[in-house]
């Protein structure tokens, strides 16, 4: 039933847009937002770590990244410490015990139609870019790196101030 619905199909990339009339803005890159770079978490933070930092950087969540690039998911302020306080992991736990795994990605180079039809399902994106990196060889490969997380309220913050009226 997934494969019948466009929403699924855009959000997938087999899809560009189904919308007729498109709002002003369903074709503009996701690049426009002008995000502030994001925070990152190594996986071995502890949760205690992991909620001293978001606390004092004033995020709600965090991109929990490997050092080879590999984004295992996000860690967010409100889970970490519900977690904690319900004894289902211990202030010392690696980050990694209270990180989501299930996320979407989107590019720079995506629509914002594309990213509303992601956000209408999750809470949050990591946005990514992909980049050619060699090693000592001389053998490439393709690396992620994480150029932001966008919300609803990013998206709904872009639209309000650039409406067209």
């Amino acid at each position: 039933s997934k494969f019948v619905n466009d929403k699924w199909m855009i959000k997938n990339g087999f899809l560009n847009d189904i919308q007729e009339h498109k709002p002003w803005w369903w074709n503009i890159k996701v690049q426009k937002l002008n995000l502030s770079a994001p925070l990152t978490l190594l996986p071995e933070v502890s949760c205690q770590k992991a909620i001293e930092i978001l606390q004092k950087k004033g995020y709600d969540q965090a991109p929990v990244v490997a050092e080879s690039g590999l984004i295992l998911g996000m860690v967010t302020l409100s889970n970490t410490l519900s977690s904690v306080l319900a004894g289902n992991v211990e202030f010392s736990d690696p980050v990694t015990k209270v990180t989501y795994n299930q996320f979407s990605k989107i590019g720079l180079e995506d629509s914002l139609g594309k990213l509303s039809c992601i956000l209408e399902n999750d809470h949050f994106a990591i946005i990514v870019h992909e980049q050619m990196q060699f090693n000592g060889n001389g053998s490439s490969f393709m690396k992620q790196m994480v150029f932001g997380v966008v919300t609803a309220m990013d998206l709904l913050t872009f639209v309000s101030r650039n409406s067209k009226k």
